[in-house]
């Protein structure tokens, strides 16, 4: 019987324990260490605990160590990993109750997830300025929210979590502030024309947006009294930094090959540059299919993908991840914006020729009066070779399932003519015959054979009243450019 080892029992951890636990436990020893005390905690969740729109936290754990050893695994909680020697295969620990351990392996999967980024400025460790990530950070702004001197709170970061918290504060009564250096919120997921949408909704909250400013420094006499920016100074009683995370690599950043900004390198099993070693999750790169590249995606449906290949792999079956497209989304106050694979500015940025075609309207028939809002959508597709790169959608009916599709024709590289004509079923219950999906992709394609029409003219003419007869399109710019 071999043993594996899983160092981390976060959303990829969880997934890798799981998989072994039903598919490879009779042949294989497996055991857990954790330095954190509970389990599968969902993230994500955490500001609808925060602004009371669930009950309470216990729905936010998916699973347990009671859970997990019933199931077969030895699960140490509390049980930092101190250092793991790779080449003898062996991981040193620290136990609950104080003890040294050295536990040898046959293959480990690291699951070590990520780390806030805490910017080095003044004024950081006063009291009151929180971190959000894990359970005990969100039980603990919590509780500091029911001091009634902490009235202000200030959001540094307008990415997901950011936006999230700022409504969850809302929710609970304060006057919310959201800063950041971007001029826009979740920049990194949506083109501006949808950004505008969130930045928008949540200004008609009262949620104050102060975009565009670098913050420099947080002061106050032992707790936060005021935080300051490049471009002014804001009284504020409480400060959450949420400007993103890095790679927790320290125990294989001396061993393990890294990627660009210190994530392990992994292939698409998720195997290491060391043999019988593998990464998952947030902690380990991702290969991205809209850009064709390893990537960093720090999801959680990445890390549960990549946790259930690892585990397959290490107890034996060999399965492959098909690459992912960096699928997300987001509510806040009932509007809800999905995307898939990379906006238009992004492409711009990678030096992608890409076009982008937007359509709006109606979820179903004008004459359907209830639950019927508009949707927002936009295809990004390379304007060369057809294929789809990205979409966005925003509404304020639940469209979250038309992603899916777009993930699929991004992996497949489907191109945007093909997505034309795709047979999309109707019914006034659900969508509208010509529908918005539909629409925006025959758009595309009408431009595409408006644009050839003019072409074959243009070049017909050219080769009527001249002497050339083999003229492409970029030619004919050149001449038309020349003359006009």
């Amino acid at each position: 019987m071999s043993k594996i080892i899983v160092i981390g029992a976060n959303h990829a951890g969880t997934a890798a324990i799981n998989t072994l636990l039903a598919n490879y436990k009779e042949n294989n020893e497996i055991i857990v260490f954790d330095k954190n005390s509970n389990i599968s905690f969902l993230g994500c969740g955490m500001a609808l605990w925060i602004g009371h729109q669930i009950d309470g936290p216990e729905g936010l754990f998916y699973s347990s160590k009671e859970k997990l050893e019933e199931a077969g695994a030895k699960i140490h909680m509390n049980s930092p990993v101190d250092r793991i020697d790779f080449e003898n295969k062996i991981v040193y620990a620290t136990l609950d109750d104080g003890t040294k351990v050295e536990e040898s392996y046959d293959k480990i999967i690291l699951a070590t997830g990520s780390l806030p980024i805490i910017p080095n400025i003044p004024g950081k460790d006063l009291e009151n300025v929180m971190q959000v990530k894990l359970y005990q950070n969100a039980q603990a702004v919590i509780e500091k929210l029911k001091n009634p001197h902490i009235q202000n709170i200030t959001v540094v970061g307008a990415g997901y979590i950011g936006v999230e918290l700022a409504e969850a504060f809302q929710r609970c009564g304060k006057t919310v502030r959201v800063i950041d250096q971007a001029d826009t919120c979740l920049s990194s997921y949506y083109d501006h024309e949808f950004t505008n949408l969130m930045r928008d909704n949540l200004a008609s909250h009262n949620i104050e947006l102060q975009f565009g400013q670098r913050v420099t420094e947080i002061r106050g006499n032992g707790k936060v009294e005021k935080i300051i920016t490049d471009k002014g100074e804001y009284y504020t009683d409480m400060v959450i930094l949420s400007i993103g995370f890095r790679p927790n690599n320290a125990l294989g950043k001396d061993d393990i090959e890294l990627f660009k900004n210190g994530a392990y390198l992994v292939n698409n099993r998720q195997e290491t540059n060391l043999k019988d070693v593998y990464a998952v999750g947030d902690c380990a790169t991702i290969y991205n299919n809209a850009i064709d590249e390893t990537s960093y995606i720090a999801l959680a449906t990445n890390a549960v993908r990549t946790g259930i290949v690892a585990a397959h792999n290490a107890g034996g079956t060999k399965l492959e991840l098909n690459g992912v497209q960096g699928s997300n989304g987001i509510c806040i106050y009932d509007l809800k914006m999905i995307s898939t694979g990379i906006t238009l500015e992004k492409a711009k940025s990678l030096g992608i020729d890409a076009e982008s075609t937007d359509f709006e309207d109606l979820q179903k028939p004008a004459f359907i009066k209830a639950d019927n809002s508009k949707v927002k959508i936009r295809i990004v597709y390379d304007k060369k070779t057809r294929v789809v790169l990205g979409a966005q959608m925003a509404s304020n009916y639940d469209i979250s399932m038309g992603i899916h599709m777009f993930s699929l024709a991004i992996q497949e590289k489907v191109t945007i003519d093909k997505l034309a004509l795709t047979d999309i079923f109707f019914l006034p219950h659900f969508n509208q015959p010509y529908n918005y999906i539909t629409m925006a992709a025959v758009q595309a394609t009408t431009k595409k054979i408006q644009s050839d029409a003019n072409t074959e003219y243009i070049m017909n003419i050219f080769q009527k009243y001249t002497d050339v007869k083999d003229l492409d399109l970029e030619k004919i710019k050149n001449i038309i450019t020349k003359y006009i």
